[in-house]
């Protein structure tokens, strides 16, 4: 087991009504307030209205940033900033999913600096500081919620990328899984997808970590048992509490402590579908997991059993990724690139744009040959 060290600066406030806290929490750090969100869904579904109350409270100072896309976007990001360094905000307030939420972040650090939110994503600046985030979680599925990651695509370059950065942690994040009813039963079922995949990234890092494992198993197993009655069942306040604690703590650091880090290269792939053809995130995972554990079965053959011992009853590594597989499409996720509308002709495009992005995992190496293999075992 790797030397590790634990700390997780994110008050996680969680569970029904918690939002009743959001104004007095947001006064700890100022008036002046900054809100971001999605494309509108948070004034549909009453949300947004029920924020604006906690700021009203506070006699809060607001300026919104709107329209962050699913798949998000560094010029979004670029153009909050611009309103944020003329507003000077004392906090962030990002409401909405993952895509919200990491735009957010990387606004954090944009406002108080001179550099652009790209510079900072591939780490031509070093930022020093940032602006106070709070978030208040619309959509379980990308546990960003309670980590230091985001990921933005950039549209001129052709990329999308991870950054870590301790100063993006949260201050607090306000977890109600009431908020997350007005989910659809597709992105209910990509974030089932997403929590899974976070967990089997780092189970198939790099170190040995059995309690880390255990964890891995037990979350899985958590949305595979859960997950299925939620989608019959949307507005069950008790199936949406079960699957957003367990997308939360598949990527707030239990999975990957006493490992070196976790792989990552399904992540990769997956971007690059999304950066291609705006893929909802999910379900290029739920192509791109299956094929990936296909590559890897003659290489790993003993720790994609150890897996499907554990979660499936798995005997050997074929019937673990047969297990995987099978669970995605009882929740009606794609498994294969047509499924998501992607054809046979666009083969040659995607392998271009994987080589150009780099496409690799961080303990398992992808050649191109590999890569080629996964986009061929996606179809």
């Amino acid at each position: 087991m790797q030397n590790f060290k634990i700390e997780n600066p994110t008050v996680l406030h969680f569970g029904r009504n918690v939002v009743r806290d959001l104004g007095k929490t947001v006064e700890k750090y100022g008036r002046k307030v900054l809100l971001i969100y999605g494309g509108g869904s948070i004034k549909k579904n009453g949300i947004y209205d029920e924020v604006m109350g906690q700021l009203k409270q506070i006699n809060a100072e607001v300026i919104e940033y709107a329209g962050i896309k699913p798949n998000p976007i560094v010029e979004d990001v670029n153009a909050a900033a611009e309103k944020g360094k003329q507003f000077q905000p004392d906090v962030i307030l990002a409401v909405g999913g993952g895509s919200v939420i990491d735009s957010a972040k990387v606004l954090s650090l944009a406002i108080p600096c001179e550099h652009s939110a790209w510079r900072i994503m591939i780490n031509m600046a070093k930022p020093t500081t940032a602006i106070p985030l709070i978030t208040v979680l619309t959509l379980a599925a990308t546990g960003t919620e309670m980590n230091p990651f985001a990921v933005l695509q950039n549209v001129q370059t052709h990329k999308k990328i991870g950054y870590g950065n301790p100063l993006i942690y949260p201050r607090h994040s306000f977890l109600d899984p009431a908020f997350t009813f007005s989910v659809s039963r597709d992105y209910t079922a990509y974030g089932i997808v997403d929590l899974i995949a976070h967990a089997l990234e780092n189970y198939f890092g790099e170190g040995d970590a059995s309690l880390s494992d255990r964890f891995v198993y037990s979350i899985i197993r958590e949305a595979m048992e859960y997950g299925p009655a939620l989608l019959d069942d949307l507005q069950n306040y008790d199936l949406r509490a079960k699957i957003m604690y367990a997308a939360t703590c598949a990527l707030n650091g239990l999975t990957v402590f006493g490992r070196v880090s976790g792989d990552w290269g399904v992540h990769d792939i997956g971007h690059v579908l999304s950066l291609m053809y705006d893929a909802p995130h999910g379900a290029t995972l739920s192509v791109a997991y299956p094929a990936w554990l296909k590559l890897m079965k003659g290489r790993i053959p003993d720790r994609i059993t150890q897996l499907g011992k554990a979660v499936f009853n798995a005997s050997n590594s074929e019937e673990t990724i047969s297990s995987i597989e099978g669970f995605f499409k009882s929740i009606e996720c794609p498994v294969r690139m047509n499924e998501i509308g992607i054809n046979e002709d666009k083969k040659p495009e995607i392998l271009d744009m994987m080589i150009k992005n780099k496409v690799n995992g961080v303990h398992y190496k992808l050649s191109k040959e590999d890569i080629g293999r996964v986009v061929e075992l996606m179809y």
